[in-house]
């Protein structure tokens, strides 16, 4: 999914769909997506592939700046409702190591949040190559789940909560090996750049939240333990102090 991947298992469907619409309505996200469009650089007309559309936002203003984008993913529900928001938009599901076009297909490639939740980032690398024509453009975006910084009352803990809610992602560390990944793929002129994503807004809570209860399924603390951080956590978002910063990659390069 196109998202901060703030999803939890015990999430229904349209909870996830209504916590990403906040995440996407964030200021910050909103010029995120603006500088991957212009880091991919779609002319006028050409097929450009979204891999991980989400809700189809993406593709919503792809089509905008005149490119003819499609939108992929892997979920059944959030294909269905970027059908259902975006009439006359192009959505299938696929898998980001399977994709379905023919080889040099399309001009433009762009995964936003994606890679980490694969267990093959390499994989979906090569298979970018594939479908690009020569002096297609390739944009990935993510967030290295090692690096979120949390504002609490227990830093070490928080700390321990981090890394092992990262430990329960496929690729955790996908977005700091995006620019090799890139290059071992064969692809040329390769860019990173990073922008910080600060939240302080208390409807972005679960995903906060969900850093305590993913350590807690892993095994790495209590439910006396997330709860606490949970209940302080909560506090902070009702006086306006919670505070979650999380550097967000882009690379960028071109097929030669």
């Amino acid at each position: 999914m196109s998202t901060l991947s703030p999803k939890l298992s015990s999430m229904s469907n349209q909870t996830l769909i209504d916590l990403l619409d906040r995440v996407d309505r964030h200021p910050g996200q909103g010029a995120l997506r603006s500088r991957s469009y212009e880091l991919l650089d779609p002319v006028a007309g050409s097929r450009v592939v979204d891999v991980g559309c989400g809700a189809g936002l993406a593709v919503a203003e792809l089509a905008a700046l005149g490119a003819e984008p499609i939108g992929l993913d892997v979920d059944d529900h959030v294909i269905v409702v970027a059908r259902s928001r975006h009439p006359g938009l192009e959505f299938h599901r696929a898998d980001a190591c399977d994709l379905p076009f023919g080889d040099g297909e399309l001009a433009g490639y762009r995964a936003d949040k994606v890679y980490h939740d694969l267990a093959d980032p390499a994989r979906a690398a090569a298979e970018a190559w594939r479908v690009l024509a020569p002096g297609g453009r390739i944009v990935l975006v993510g967030q290295d789940w090692d690096t979120f910084v949390i504002d609490s009352d227990d830093p070490a803990l928080t700390r321990a909560m981090v890394a092992a809610r990262a430990d329960t992602v496929p690729s955790p560390h996908a977005a700091r090996r995006h620019r090799n990944l890139l290059l071992d793929a064969g692809f040329e002129d390769v860019t990173v750049e990073v922008r910080t994503g600060v939240f302080t807004d208390g409807s972005l809570l679960p995903m906060v939240t969900g850093v305590a209860e993913g350590a807690y399924a892993a095994g790495a603390v209590t439910r006396w333990q997330a709860d606490d951080w949970i209940a302080e956590q909560t506090g902070r978002a009702r006086r306006g102090r919670l505070f979650l910063a999380v550097p967000m990659f882009l690379a960028a390069a071109r097929r030669p």
